[in-house]
């Protein structure tokens, strides 16, 4: 099994916490950062320009994804280009479609030959892959994020899915695949075993990324000093 300095697929870093931001773009094995409006509600962030920029101006030479909160196309387009003009290194998340699922598709094509770096979000289908990839084709360098973690909550296993993605994917130039929402430290291992580009993580996982390649007998050993010196800690008696 790798190590994570051995791991070939990129870790981004998935949150909306400026500190704990700041805290991990002090590791080099962190790539990039994503972040959205839910993550961004859950931290608290009311200001979210302030809050973006505030990111980018100690943040200047990792990506650095942004997403649009409209649901009207020309809107997301008008967003897209305001936020794109916050810095070089600012990948702007659109929607694969609006709610009224509507695909977002000519947008998508628009924006990324005008030169504005992207990353289409909230894809769940291979149909969804293969018109991303196709509506990207020839523009600006793009991600490609598909949420194997929301597939694999509906009980399907993502890992035929993302594989299949890896394939449709690696034939354009300058996109790249993310493997969104993970729900445990193996779809790292796994991410990087099909040869998946990037990896999203939370906080929640990223504290466990020392744990690959442990020694499983020693784990164990651990694991049970974890029970009976919690036990201890108690003081349960019979």
């Amino acid at each position: 099994m790798r190590l994570v300095s051995d791991l070939r697929t990129k870790i981004f870093a998935d949150g909306a916490d400026k500190a704990a931001i700041l805290e991990l773009y002090a590791k080099p094995w962190v790539r990039g950062f994503t972040t959205n409006p839910t993550l961004m509600r859950k931290a608290g962030i009311r200001n979210y320009e302030a809050f973006s920029r505030e990111i980018l101006a100690a943040i200047s030479d990792r990506p650095i994804s942004l997403e649009v909160f409209a649901d009207d196309f020309d809107e997301m387009e008008r967003q897209a280009r305001i936020i794109a003009s916050w810095g070089e290194n600012v990948y702007v998340k659109i929607p694969v479609t609006n709610t009224r699922s509507e695909p977002a598709l000519d947008l998508i094509c628009r924006l990324s030959h005008a030169g504005i770096k992207l990353n289409i979000t909230a894809i769940m289908t291979l149909s969804q892959v293969r018109d991303v990839v196709a509506a990207l084709g020839g523009g600006a360098p793009s991600c490609v994020s598909v949420f194997a973690g929301r597939v694999a909550d509906t009980g399907r296993d993502p890992l035929p899915l993302m594989t299949a993605a890896v394939e449709m994917v690696r034939t354009f130039r300058g996109i790249e695949l993310i493997w969104a929402s993970p729900r445990e430290l193996l779809n790292v291992v796994q991410a990087d075993q099909i040869g998946c580009d990037i990896i999203t993580v939370t906080s929640d996982i990223l504290k466990k990324l020392d744990l690959i390649g442990r020694d499983l007998a020693d784990y164990s050993l651990d694991t049970v000093k974890m029970f009976y010196n919690d036990a201890c800690s108690s003081g349960y008696f019979l």
